[in-house]
């Protein structure tokens, strides 16, 4: 007995060195990722951390292969050994392999990634996730068909979060069992066209989709071009996009909301010096409102300003004559460095002012503007019917009817592509919808290959 009871702690010992030991060579793994210094050369950086990461078969990092001859031109006749070749650097995409494109011949000019047809695991997107960010000139990421799930999904979009120039992700032929594509469009993503085609997305996964396009405390102000083609999208999935596209009136919970956010501004007013209070008066009304209760500059009392104080303020009334934007930026460089210098980047007023106080009154309700970013909508090979033809055609004419915003980028739906449902060619809707909007275009730009993607996507 006295063995037997011997034995069991003994097994379970083991057990715990194995693990422990494995969990050594992780950290170690890890370690050496971490100690590693990306170059920026992407042939160098990702073979090197696929080493250190312990990644058997690594992929190879090589060029995307340009057009063979001008679209203009007639192909001339070739031998046969050219034409066996030909196929095979076409169809060599679908080889284990990331092909970039670039701007010039430098190797440090990488635009674009392409990975197509293979599966991208936890440890590969840990390599990922130090290679692209080093890319100082990637403004796009394709992914077709690499096994996503909604576990990495999150983890993807906050490595393209590092990324400060990417403005393109096309996911495509990467279904999940769960929606979670929404989480690419917060109000804080920078991504300018998203394509998301072939993913399965049905009529739940569409109402996330819409509610990040805009809700009560956000909404998305980079956006432009969104494809959702051949999906599972049907009338009611359209109508949740719909909604969040054109005007419509605040609930009374909205209303109380708007009243609360309302008094924090004048809240915000009261505690002010005099002298912001005349900056706050010459600041445009697009700005105004975005003052949060936690950022609410604190009240003064007591002390009297003292004449140290006083070229500050001099200082401040000189600024207060340049425009708001570079009131802004010198702002926020004074507070960082004490002395002026000139902001790279001028911060985006948008994104500082919360949806409800664009509400506007009209007819006895409080009308609240839509998502205008978003100018592109691609839902071709949908489920969609006139139903949902309806709603779209009702968002774009009274888009039409709004005056126009006087911030930049602020249109509204300029394209909308819905051919290939079920709505008859010759639907008066579908005529009518013809007539308010140009032809459709697609918004990314078909590569080589493409067209082989597409075909085995559907």
């Amino acid at each position: 007995m006295r063995r037997r009871g011997e034995r069991v702690p003994r097994e379970k010992a083991a057990a715990v060195a194995a693990e422990e030991e494995m969990k050594s060579t992780e950290r170690k793994a890890e370690q050496g990722t971490e100690e590693y210094q990306c170059t920026g050369l992407l042939e160098q950086d990702f073979p090197e951390l696929c080493a250190r990461a312990g990644i058997a078969s690594v992929p190879k990092v090589t060029l995307r292969p340009s057009p063979s001859f001008p679209a203009d031109e007639e192909p001339a006749e070739l031998p046969l050994a050219e034409v066996l070749a030909r196929i095979q650097r076409k169809y060599s995409c679908f080889q284990p392999c990331i092909q970039v494109e670039r701007e010039h011949e430098d190797p440090r000019s990488v635009r674009a990634i392409f990975l197509r047809g293979w599966k991208i695991e936890g440890d590969m997107l840990g390599v990922l996730s130090q290679c692209l960010p080093a890319l100082a000139g990637l403004q796009a990421v394709h992914l077709w068909k690499v096994g996503l799930t909604e576990r990495l999904l999150p983890a993807l979009a906050a490595v393209l979060a590092h990324c400060p120039r990417l403005r393109t992700l096309s996911l495509e032929g990467n279904p999940l069992p769960e929606p979670a594509f929404h989480t690419l469009m917060g109000s804080d993503s920078m991504l300018a066209h998203l394509s998301l085609r072939n993913n399965s997305i049905g009529d739940a996964a569409a109402r996330l989709i819409g509610q990040s396009l805009s809700t009560l405390s956000s909404s998305n102000r980079s956006l432009v071009s969104l494809v959702l083609s051949f999906n599972r999208i049907s009338d009611l999935g359209a109508g949740y996009i719909a909604k969040v596209l054109g005007p419509f009136a605040l609930t009374h919970g909205e209303v109380v909301e708007r009243r609360r956010l309302l008094l924090v501004e004048a809240l915000g007013r009261f505690r002010m010096t005099p002298k912001e209070t005349e900056e706050q008066r010459e600041r445009p009304s697009s700005l105004r409102g975005s003052m949060a209760p936690d950022k609410l500059p604190p009240a003064k009392h007591g002390k009297t300003p003292t004449k140290k104080k006083e070229p500050l303020r001099r200082e401040e009334a000189r600024q207060s004559k340049k425009p708001p934007e570079l009131r802004a930026a010198h702002s926020r460089d004074a507070k960082l460095s004490g002395q002026e210098k000139p902001s790279p980047e001028v911060p985006d007023p948008a994104k500082q002012l919360h949806p409800l106080l664009e509400a506007r009154q009209h007819q006895g309700s409080i009308i609240l503007p839509g998502n205008r970013a978003l100018l592109n909508l691609n839902l071709t090979h949908n489920h969609i019917t006139e139903r949902g033809l309806g709603a779209f055609l009702a968002v774009l004419e009274g888009q039409q009817r709004e005056k126009k915003p006087k911030m930049p980028g602020q249109q509204g739906l300029l394209c909308l592509s819905l051919e290939k449902n079920r709505i008859p060619p010759t639907s008066p809707a579908f005529v009518r919808l013809q007539e308010l909007l140009p032809p459709p275009q697609d918004p990314l730009p078909k590569t080589q290959g493409q067209e082989g993607e597409q075909e085995l996507g559907t």
